[in-house]
């Protein structure tokens, strides 16, 4: 018998972490690392940038005879996403559907939480303006009488000066 040839290649660590939480995942919420994995392609960026899918809660079956029943998502989301998922909640039953090739998903319950969002871009540092841009900023913003306006239209301008290289 010839014995299995160990390979020394690297593996990618994302290869050998979904082998190891899969089997988890799958006890403990029901849900596959891949349907976590793919949310943002499931349910689109603006979606996914404000949801992520936490369990699948299938129906107990009392006996093996029991009719197949489809499952219900759970989706942890923040306050304003709760209405967009509500209204799109048979769209994206049907590509969670789609996704996973068989009905599955029969129904989505929402739970509102706070979502930490790992793609969030940190804010730009802005640059000091010159004198002369300070000047030029002042002078075309001095003409709006009313204080507060001014003031912002004041720190928008430093903002988008700012950013410039």
């Amino acid at each position: 018998m010839a014995e299995k040839r160990r390979s020394y290649n690297a593996q990618p660590v994302s290869d050998l972490s979904t082998a190891i939480l899969d089997p988890v995942l799958k006890r403990r919420a029901g849900i596959s690392v891949g349907l976590v994995q793919s949310w943002e392609e499931i349910v689109g960026p603006k979606v996914a940038s404000t949801s992520r899918p936490e369990k699948i809660q299938w129906p107990r079956r009392a006996h093996e005879d029991d009719p197949y029943q489809p499952a219900t998502l759970i989706i942890a989301c923040e306050g304003l996403a709760a209405m967009r998922i509500q209204h799109e909640a048979t769209e994206i039953i049907g590509r969670i559907n789609g996704y996973l090739g068989f009905p599955a998903i029969g129904r989505i319950k929402i739970v509102q939480k706070p979502i930490l969002h790992p793609h969030a871009k940190p804010k730009p540092e802005l640059r000091p303006l010159t004198s002369g841009e300070s000047e030029k900023l002042a002078g075309r913003v001095s003409v709006i009488e009313d204080e507060g306006l001014r003031k912002s239209l004041e720190a928008l301008g430093r903002a988008v000066i700012g950013r410039r290289k």
